[in-house]
């Protein structure tokens, strides 16, 4: 035993190979700065304003650095025929969805007991050319459309980092035991592996009737 503390000790106190720190983002770098002329002198182009969304979906402090400080993320989604967002939910986010052309359809449900009688209460709303819903940080929401043509969006975030929890996903990821008792025992067993094993992994579904009556092949996401 003797030995086995003298090696652990010597093991220890031998000497470690030093390691360079890594490199600091910009992104690290600008919340670093102590003022507003040091921000600037890290972003000296012009272009470090410029954000082009045909090249990257997403603007965040990551995708452009720029971003970094103003609490603000966004990003431009065109939405295919008959799509519909997965119900999900931004943990650090507001989220203001601005349809610029085109139909959606949203519905969202803010936090249990708003209704007197106990009730869920669900928010529903038609969006079309330049209009706009609210999804408050935490409500469950999603966005559907309708139609046989694309719809165009601009979505605006409070954050740099909102975060996404896809509902269904993550419910289902508990125990069978947690998942059964939560339904009051109307899924449980095999019914549970079923609709564990059909919720799609993205963010994005397609609702069949609408494509049955568009004539649309149902697409791959």
């Amino acid at each position: 035993m003797a030995a086995f503390l003298g090696l652990f000790a010597f093991a220890s106190a031998a000497p470690q190979a030093r390691q360079s720190a890594p490199e600091l983002s910009l992104s690290n770098k600008l919340r670093l700065a102590e003022n507003a002329a040091e921000r600037y002198a890290l972003l000296p182009n012009d272009k470090d304003f410029f954000f082009d969304f045909n090249q990257l979906p997403f603007a965040n402090s990551q995708t452009s650095p720029a971003l970094t400080g103003t609490h603000v993320s966004l990003t431009v989604v065109d939405v295919p025929p008959c799509a519909m967002a997965a119900v999900h939910l931004h943990p650090r986010a507001t989220e203001l969805f601005v349809v610029t052309s085109g139909h959606i359809i949203t519905e969202m449900i803010p936090e249990s007991f708003i209704l007197p009688d106990g009730k869920q209460r669900v928010i529903r709303n038609d969006l079309r050319n330049n209009t706009m819903a609210i999804f408050p940080m935490g409500a469950y929401h999603t966005s559907i459309n309708p139609e046989c043509e694309p719809a165009s969006t601009v979505v605006i975030f409070n954050s740099e980092d909102s975060g996404f929890v896809n509902v269904a996903s993550q419910l289902f990821s508990l125990t069978n035991t947690t998942i059964a008792d939560t339904t009051g025992l109307a899924i449980v067993g095999e019914d549970i592996e079923a609709i564990r094993a059909a919720i799609p992994p993205g963010a994005i579904v397609t609702v069949n009737e609408c494509l049955a009556a568009c004539g649309l092949d149902r697409p791959r996401l």
